[in-house]
């Protein structure tokens, strides 16, 4: 179940001006802390989802990045030592290794 962060519209309680609730999806939010009763409000947080800047940030975070040179063929810009930097689909050995990257 996700949590929620919510906040006193006046003065906080023993849990804070703030606090965090874990609550279900379909929960309508709550109006009163329960703690103290006092009127709470839910704040609204922003979806943070970084995205990778570079092959090499792609790389490190366990991702294959393959770029179409050819038919059937493909650059591995995130290839890690010991990898072909060139896959040719007719050629399995030339293909990433994902067991390498950690990934089941």
């Amino acid at each position: 179940m996700p949590y929620y962060e919510y906040e006193h519209e006046g003065e906080g309680c023993e849990v804070g001006k703030t606090f965090t609730i874990e609550q279900r999806m379909v929960d309508d939010p709550i109006e009163v802390c329960p703690a103290c009763n006092q009127p709470v409000f839910r704040l609204m947080k922003p979806f943070n989802m970084s995205t990778p800047d570079s092959n090499t940030e792609l790389r490190d975070k366990g991702f294959v990045k393959l770029e179409r040179r050819d038919k059937g063929v493909y650059e591995n810009v995130t290839a890690l030592d010991g990898e072909s930097r060139i896959f040719d689909a007719s050629k399995p050995h030339t293909a990433p290794n994902l067991l390498k990257r950690g990934l089941d």
